[in-house]
């Protein structure tokens, strides 16, 4: 095999619950995560000329060591001695910096096309190890569907599947740094944490309007503040037939869940002529694993 194409998916946080900080400055989280069918194209071919070469549709994406492409492909050679070198052609589509782990998943996905194309043989297991160096969501974004991540997001626990639904995807065109979001998030007695048991209970039940309703984002309470406007996205698709509608990650992207693909599209198309966020995604809860 001299080349693979590779789906790179994104994630979104059906919950998202911060217990503290550590001695190490990382936070420990509980979070559900959850695979959406919306996706990155990477096409990954063995190179005769050693090194690493990254050609992407977009042309402010850095190609060196600042992409995780290249750290994830730089890892894989250096670790198994690979005498050739590696050609990735990346397709962008999931917006970037968004909280839904974009850059994560096309590591994720460089690590499993080089381990078939230089026939590694390395199980999923060992490339979540290896991924984990790269970034916390990287072993998720290895594993896919629903699952909860604790730890700093590494330790994975695969759940029955969420009830698959319509998925309705919309990033303001704002950035919001995921430092500045730790660093101001103040955990104490006052600070209302979202309910991740009742959550995974709704997800056994496969009772899609229970897990919806129990859906929550602790980062929420740094972002709402600053940037108002992922609150109005939340309340444009909740007026418009969400079953539960929350920030991503740390933002600023928002979803929202919905029961029938009729009002999935009619409130895509609220959004977008709310002019409240500057992409728009209409797409679905995906369980597939790899």
């Amino acid at each position: 095999m001299e080349r693979i194409n590779v789906k790179a998916l994104a994630k979104v946080n059906l919950g998202l619950d911060v217990l503290r900080r550590r001695e190490d400055g990382y936070h420990e989280v509980r979070m559900i995560m959850q695979t959406v069918h919306l996706y990155d194209q990477l096409e990954i071919r063995k190179t005769d000329e050693p090194g690493i070469f990254i050609n992407t549709n977009l042309d402010f994406l850095p190609t060196n060591e600042n992409n995780l492409v290249y750290k994830a492909a730089k890892l894989m050679q250096d670790m198994y001695g690979l005498k050739k070198g590696i050609s990735v052609d990346l397709q962008k589509h999931i917006p970037i910096a968004a909280g839904m782990a974009g850059g994560s998943t096309d590591a994720a996905a460089v690590l499993y096309g080089m381990n078939k194309i230089f026939r590694l043989g390395l199980k999923a297991t060992k490339l979540m190890e290896i991924g984990v160096s790269i970034g916390a969501d990287v072993p998720y974004c290895l594993m896919r569907g629903t699952a909860l991540a604790e730890g700093i997001g590494e330790k994975l626990r695969s759940l029955p599947p969420m009830p698959k639904c319509p998925v309705l995807i919309a990033k303001p065109g704002i950035s919001v740094s995921t430092k500045m979001v730790y660093e101001n998030l103040k955990l104490d007695s006052q600070t209302a944490h979202p309910n991740i048991r009742a959550q995974m209970a709704a997800i056994r039940r496969r009772d899609l309007k229970a897990a919806a309703s129990h859906m929550g984002n602790i980062l929420e309470t740094v972002t709402i503040p600053r940037y108002p406007v992922i609150d109005e996205i939340k309340r444009c698709m909740l007026e418009n037939g969400a079953l539960g509608a929350l920030m991503s990650g740390s933002g600023p992207t928002v979803f929202g869940l919905f029961v029938h693909a009729g009002q999935a599209r009619a409130a895509f198309d609220e959004v977008r002529k709310s002019h409240l966020a500057k992409q728009v995604y209409l797409t679905s809860i995906y369980n597939n694993r790899r």
